[in-house]
């Protein structure tokens, strides 16, 4: 019989240039390129998370798979994820490895699509939590909102905060800073 990690794997090895395949909650899932509008609003994230660290002590990654936790009873898979963004200690992924602990994590931002959405507000949320990782950004581009997740424990955050988009975001430690949404 063949496991959800090797149909994972066949898959990963077969990867069209451009797509994303991940593993969340014992389902693969295979994601397209994004759209340009996605893209911008990554940037945009990117710059203002690292533009108030003038030490350099934190990196926005892009293009980094995680390794997280398995989802629920009886999933014995390990999950597969590959935010948008990830902020973590500057110097924490300087590895080989394809796939990377969790641990260095500060936050993970996504930004969703019509495909995506789903899996980004509610499954991914879970992973994220269940990995420990300190901050959830969900920039919901259908909902017009920016969705805050802090305080992990167990298979869920503690703290939610909804935002609509064009207003100022603050972000809780490890990540205080604030936010402008008004270009998302």
């Amino acid at each position: 019989m063949t496991t959800v990690e090797q149909v994972f794997d066949l898959y990963s090895a077969q990867e069209p240039e451009g797509w994303r395949v991940e593993l969340v909650e014992g389902e693969v899932c295979l994601t397209s390129v994004n759209d340009g509008q996605h893209a911008e609003i990554v940037a945009d994230l990117r710059d203002q998370l690292t533009v108030p660290d003038p030490d350099r002590r934190v990196s926005a990654y892009t293009g980094i798979g995680l390794r997280v936790p398995p989802g629920g009873p009886g999933e014995r898979a390990e999950g597969r994820v590959v935010p948008d963004l990830i902020l973590a200690t500057r110097g924490s992924f300087g590895n080989a490895l394809v796939w990377q602990t969790p641990d260095p994590v500060l936050l993970v931002a996504e930004v969703t699509s019509p495909v995506t959405a789903h899996r980004d507000r509610v499954r991914k949320a879970r992973a994220y939590a269940r990995a420990g990782i300190p901050v959830y950004l969900l920039i919901d581009r259908e909902a017009g909102e920016a969705v805050v997740h802090s305080e992990p424990c167990g298979g869920g955050y503690g703290h939610k905060s909804v935002h609509r988009l064009g207003t100022l975001v603050p972000l809780p430690a490890p990540v205080p800073r604030t936010l402008e949404t008004t270009a998302l």
